[in-house]
């Protein structure tokens, strides 16, 4: 019976140990999601306002019988997909649920060439064999402008000559208990053309347009990391609470547990006692 009960000791030691760690995990991941959610919902207007004027210069192009690369599908046969997962594990169905999508793109889009953002996305394009145009490991634990220009540069190097068509895999934030992952075409661009009066555009309307069009696809970039870091953390935070919940509800069952074994083994002990004192009363 001692033996058991240290036994049952050990494992509460073990749980309260382990549910110190994910319970300082969740306070990180609450705080992250916090820091992460101010900057997204600061970036999301940019690309509302930026898409607005794009469009108008898009349609003042267009009016004049102008064309840009960027705006039309490339010239290679191949289709890219720039996937972005985390560097780290303990976030739930974050990283499953981002590397399923890219299987499911790699099957529908033979020959893909894929961007991966994170270790997680690298090592299952690696196991699946599938083709890893570029590789950025621990590159973002904070997005910011410079990551995601770094991107577009990469990206820009393959298309229009190389890439038919680039798409984006990441887990949109929709809210605190939900994010869901989504595939989106980046290029060629798509934006609703929107006919603004009196355009005076200078120094001339291609470069100007190049500008917005390069301007707008480095605030889509920005947004998207934004985006996925957000609902990251956001789903770390759940798992770990989880997590916790569940160590203490083991906690529970252990304590319980521990304190019948120890009151069986006192039990015991009293009858032995009570027997040897009976049976010294026999001899008497």
């Amino acid at each position: 019976m001692a033996k058991k009960t240290r036994q049952i000791l050990r494992r509460i030691r073990n749980v309260r140990h382990v549910r110190q760690i994910t319970h300082a995990m969740y306070t990180i991941a609450s705080t992250q999601v916090i820091q992460r959610k101010r900057a997204l919902l600061s970036a999301r207007p940019f690309g509302e306002v930026s898409g607005g004027v794009l469009g108008a210069l898009l349609s003042a192009a267009r009016a004049q019988g102008l064309s840009h690369p960027l705006f039309e599908p490339g010239q290679g046969e191949a289709v890219g997909a720039l996937v972005i997962s985390s560097d780290r594990g303990l976030c739930g169905r974050y990283n499953i649920e981002v590397n399923q999508a890219a299987r499911r793109f790699a099957e529908e889009h033979p020959g893909a060439e894929f961007f991966a953002v994170g270790e997680k996305a690298v090592r299952f394009l690696r196991r699946r064999g599938l083709g890893i145009a570029r590789e950025y490991v621990r590159a973002y634990e904070r997005p910011d402008p410079a990551f995601a220009a770094r991107l577009l540069g990469d990206l820009l190097e393959r298309f229009p000559e190389g890439l038919r068509e680039v798409y984006v895999i990441y887990t949109r934030f929709l809210g605190e208990l939900v994010q869901r992952v989504r595939v989106e075409r980046l290029l060629p661009i798509e934006v609703e053309e929107t006919p603004a009066r009196e355009l005076i555009v200078e120094p001339g309307l291609p470069l100007v347009l190049d500008r917005a069009a390069r301007l707008y696809l480095l605030g889509e970039i920005y947004r998207i990391l934004a985006e996925a870091k957000t609902s990251e953390h956001a789903m770390r935070r759940q798992a770990m609470k989880a997590a916790t919940d569940n160590a203490d509800e083991l906690l529970e069952k252990l304590t319980l547990l521990y304190n019948k074994a120890r009151q069986q083994g006192i039990t015991r002990e009293i009858l032995d006692i009570m027997g040897g004192a009976e049976a010294l009363r026999e001899e008497e």
